[in-house]
C-alpha cells in the first residue's frame, strides 16, 4: 500500500472516530447541560487553547498602593463579586451555576497567570464561559490594571474587608427596601408589619 493511501486510511479512521466520540458525547444525558463539571480533558484542552491565544505578556501600569486597591475593592464589588464573589471565591448563585464554574481565583489556576493574561482576560473576556470582555471604546484600561492589583490581593483577604464590600453590592428593590425599614426603625420611625394575607371566597 502506498504512503498516500496510509494516510488517506489514517484520515478516515481518524474522522470515524471523532464521529463516534461526539454521538458517544450527544447520547448522554448530560452531553450539553451545564450542570456537569467539566472533565478534565475538556479543561486541559481549553487552558491550553486560551494560553495559546493571549499575547505577549505586558506589566501592569498601575501602581500597588493602597489607594488603588480600594478603588479595585470598590469596583469588584460593584461589578464583579456577583459571579465571583466578594473574596474571589466563585461562591455565588451566579458562579456556581456557569458552565464552567466561576474558578477560585485565591488558587494557583489564577494567580499563577500573569498580570498581561489577567489584564488580557477582564478586557476580551473568555469564550464558551460566562465571562465577558469588559473592554472597548471610551473604557478607561486602568479600572482593569486596577482590577488587577485586586485580584493579586484576594489570597489575602481580610474578614473586615469582606463586611466592607458587602455594603457596596448591588441590592434588589427587596433588599433596599429592608434595608430602609429596617433603618427607619432604628431611628424611631413607624414599624413595617407584613401584609395580611388575603383570602378568597
Amino acid at each position: 500500500m502506498s504512503r498516500f493511501a496510509w494516510f488517506f486510511a489514517g484520515c478516515v479512521f481518524l474522522i470515524v472516530l471523532l464521529a463516534i466520540g461526539v454521538a458517544a458525547f450527544i447520547q448522554t444525558a448530560s452531553g450539553f447541560s451545564a450542570r456537569v463539571p467539566p472533565s478534565k480533558l475538556e479543561s486541559f484542552l481549553a487552558h491550553r487553547f486560551r494560553s495559546q491565544a493571549m499575547p505577549a505578556d505586558r506589566n501592569n501600569p498601575v501602581p500597588d498602593t493602597p489607594e488603588v486597591l480600594d478603588q479595585a475593592r470598590a469596583h469588584w464589588a460593584d461589578h464583579c463579586a456577583v459571579c465571583h464573589a466578594n473574596n474571589g471565591s466563585g461562591n455565588t448563585e451566579m458562579g456556581r451555576h456557569m458552565y464552567p464554574p466561576a474558578p477560585d481565583m485565591r488558587l494557583g489556576e489564577t494567580q499563577h497567570l500573569s498580570d498581561g493574561e489577567l489584564f488580557f482576560i477582564i478586557e476580551n473576556g473568555v469564550r464558551f464561559t460566562g465571562m465577558p470582555g469588559w473592554g472597548g471604546p471610551g473604557r478607561d484600561e486602568q479600572d482593569s490594571w486596577k482590577l488587577v492589583r485586586f485580584i493579586r490581593h484576594l489570597p489575602h483577604m481580610t474578614p473586615q474587608e469582606e463586611r466592607t464590600m458587602e455594603k457596596m453590592n448591588p441590592k434588589s428593590p427587596d433588599e433596599l427596601k429592608e434595608e430602609q425599614e429596617e433603618t427607619e426603625f432604628l431611628n424611631g420611625g413607624p414599624i413595617h408589619e407584613p401584609a395580611a394575607p388575603h383570602h378568597h371566597h
